[in-house]
């Protein structure tokens, strides 16, 4: 037990540069009292005390602000970064060395009974606000942006932002601690800026096109839309 303790207070130094003491740690840090009760409560929750069990796992909610499921199963070194708004469902399933911001849903997408919850492998680091929706499986060492909405697997060692969540790198093998939020790649603007590139390609040709055949195109011209079909066949008539 107190081994465990001591790897948990370990994974929260190594993940957080504002932790400074172990006492710090012990008296301030809303996740590490969260995850210390949420092992109470799911001990209580496998042994069928399943009242005292939510009871407990309430007084969690309202002490931290972290809503976890007693049914949710968490792995080793779990660390849940301020925590305010965090909900984790029943059917939950949480690796070892997990990084978790703030405001994150674990929440399922069905009222079927069964597991209806992700399933978050080893290492890996969801950004604040992200949802992670339905029986789904985000793989190792893998990095959720901050407000994603994850309704599809991601494979493991890959980033997934956006909304719905896109993949947008994968096999990053450096397993590094952090998410480095401004860093994240933005697809929806890489797609704007590589549309942007080929329109002014396709104007640089029509310009090279115009002045091979000696079409002067004027402003006005631009703006009455004329075809530039019409031109080049005028300018061969005139030939």
């Amino acid at each position: 037990m107190f081994n465990n303790l001591r790897a948990e207070i370990k994974a929260i130094k190594e993940k957080d540069p504002a932790a400074r003491s172990t006492l710090e740690i012990f008296l301030c840090y809303p996740g590490f009292y969260a995850l210390l009760m949420h092992r109470l409560s799911h001990w209580l929750w496998i042994h069928s005390f399943k009242l005292l069990a939510r009871m407990i796992s309430n007084l969690a909610r309202f002490i931290t602000g972290i809503e976890i499921h007693p049914g949710a199963t968490f792995g080793k070194r779990v660390f849940i970064d301020h925590g305010m708004g965090v909900v984790v469902g029943e059917t939950t399933i949480v690796g070892d060395d997990v990084l978790i911001y703030q405001g994150v849903i674990l929440g399922g997408t069905t009222t079927n009974k069964g597991k209806r919850h992700p399933t978050v492998e080893n290492g890996v680091i969801i950004g604040a606000g992200a949802k992670v929706m339905g029986n789904i499986t985000i793989g190792e060492y893998s990095k959720i942006g901050t407000g994603a909405v994850v309704l599809k697997d991601v494979p493991p060692e890959s980033t997934c932002v956006g909304v719905p969540g896109r993949i947008v790198k994968s096999k990053n093998k450096s397993h590094i601690v952090d998410l480095e939020h401004n860093k994240l790649p933005d697809p929806v603007a890489e797609a704007i800026r590589s549309l942007e590139k080929q329109i002014e390609d396709a104007e640089k040709l029509i310009q090279i096109l115009l002045d091979k055949n000696g079409i002067c195109v004027t402003e006005d011209m631009v703006d009455e839309e004329v075809d530039c079909g019409d031109l080049l066949k005028k300018d061969s008539d005139l030939k």
